[in-house]
């Protein structure tokens, strides 16, 4: 079962998508990895979903990445009287460390981290931006706030802080005990909401001890100011423009992508573009026309892979986004300008011997025509190093490794293939060239090149090429 396109699909399973039959329905659609949202669901609800994408995964076949979302230390106010307040632009409110259902003159905000960062002439941003309200006065358990944007704000919605390091861990007590649940299940990836430093990541990276891939969602302001360490301690990075495009002036966001994009493809490191990307498909059959085109960007870009969240988790046309996503992919892809855009955003090239292996696999293959790139791979990495140059030839990456081949369906251009590990030079020639065919890759007297690390059983070893025939 292969993709026709390099770019991968990351769909969040949620009420519209949950049970067995849809599950299938929208892997054969074109998901390659599935997101399960730790902000909503019970641990129940997502061990059901984990199963059934295993049994997946046995039926079809092919490896299929899990990812669990964990929620972060989401900032919300409490409960406020009739569940709704509306704010006027002018109007004084007050936002109080301690109450229960409070009025205008006491909205819960419980939340010392706020109280202790907040300042005289600061914004308080309510429900991504629709509120915005200015601090004029400041107690040790209270807010006094100038409504600057008015508007009505109801139980429960979230507050950002923009340009304020708040002194949060980026695990709740919820977060670590979702996430000791998600390594018992076996999940593949773990994501980190509201990274601000790199000593987030590090936390994380301790409790997950090698258990799971450590993907850091860039979604505050603090963690671009720190971003090349964020990225070097990460596996994976996810643009998450929601919360970004509240923090940051929204015209900022699209260059911003293209810099983490570029970034993480010269790290070697998966990057996820993510967020309303075909937004208006939760209550239509088709995107507008503008979402058609965002889509295509993140993959002109080189974006390793672009997600779905509402659309795919509560929307009326689940299926639908799948498979415009895909289709918008597999033009972009087959576009005239594709690969001369792509090899110009190239970020140039590390000067060590793997790296230049790798580089070599792919210029090579691209100049003898081969129909393949064969990656014999523990970890990754060798696959993640020809990914990195963008070939125009098909990456076909053999791993003894099943966690690792989960863990590549979210690499550019990466056909990931659970095999047995290989002895010799010998078992490694035949073993790439049955697997090229039997994959529908590559047919009799075809050329397909051949790139892994000598010794065999080492990590990260990138120094061998063999050009082999069918």
């Amino acid at each position: 079962m292969r993709r026709h396109r390099r770019a991968k699909i990351v769909a969040t399973v949620g009420p519209a998508s949950a049970a067995p039959d849809r599950l299938k329905t929208l892997f054969l659609a074109g998901v390659d990895t599935f997101r399960l949202n730790f902000s909503h669901g019970s641990h129940e609800d997502h061990a059901k979903v984990h199963a059934a994408i295993r049994a997946l995964e046995r039926e079809v076949g092919r490896p299929i990445g899990i990812l669990q979302d964990l929620q972060g230390p989401k900032i919300r106010i409490g409960t406020v009287r009739d569940g709704r307040l509306e704010l006027v632009a002018g109007e004084t409110v007050r936002f109080v460390l301690e109450g229960s259902e409070g009025d205008k003159q006491a909205i819960p905000l419980r939340h010392p981290e706020i109280f202790a960062a907040a300042a005289p002439g600061q914004d308080l941003l309510i429900d991504d931006g629709r509120v915005r309200v200015r601090v004029v006065g400041l107690e040790a358990d209270a807010l006094t706030t100038q409504v600057i944007t008015g508007g009505v704000i109801s139980n429960r919605k979230g507050v950002n802080l923009p340009g304020t390091l708040l002194d949060l861990s980026p695990l709740t007590a919820k977060d670590r005990a979702d996430l000791a649940f998600g390594l018992e299940l076996g999940v593949d990836w773990v994501a980190l909401s509201f990274v601000q430093k790199p000593s987030d990541v590090m936390e994380a990276r301790a409790l997950v001890g090698g258990r799971a891939g450590v993907l850091s969602k860039i979604e505050k302001p603090q963690a671009l100011d720190q971003i090349e360490d964020i990225i070097r301690l990460s596996d994976a990075i996810m643009v998450a423009r929601g919360d970004l495009g509240v923090e940051i002036p929204h015209e900022d966001v699209p260059g911003r992508q293209k810099e983490l994009v570029r970034a993480c493809r010269l790290a070697v490191k998966p990057v996820i573009v993510a967020t309303q990307m075909l937004d208006s498909m939760v209550a239509a059959p088709a995107p507008t026309r503008a979402e058609a085109s965002d889509v295509a960007t993140a993959i002109y870009d080189g974006a390793d892979a672009v997600m779905l969240s509402a659309e795919s988790a509560t929307g009326q046309y689940p299926v639908e986004a799948v498979a415009m996503m895909d289709r918008i992919i597999r033009s972009v892809e087959g576009h005239k300008l594709y690969r001369s855009i792509v090899a110009a955003s190239d970020p140039g090239e590390e000067e060590t011997p793997p790296h230049a292996v790798a580089t070599a696999t792919a210029t090579l293959a691209e100049a003898v025509h081969a129909r393949a790139i064969v990656t014999y791979t523990t970890s990754g990495t060798t696959a993640a190093r020809v990914a990195r140059k963008r070939p125009a030839v098909p990456i076909l990456a053999l791993t003894p490794n099943l966690a690792t081949a989960r863990r590549l369906s979210l690499m550019w251009g990466a056909h990931s293939v659970h095999t047995g590990d290989v002895d010799s030079y010998e078992e490694m020639t035949s073993k790439a060239a049955h697997c090229a065919e039997q994959e529908g890759f590559a047919t009799r007297a075809d050329l397909v090149v051949a790139t892994a690390g000598i010794p065999f059983h080492t990590t990260g070893n990138t120094n061998n090429i063999r050009v082999i025939q069918i």
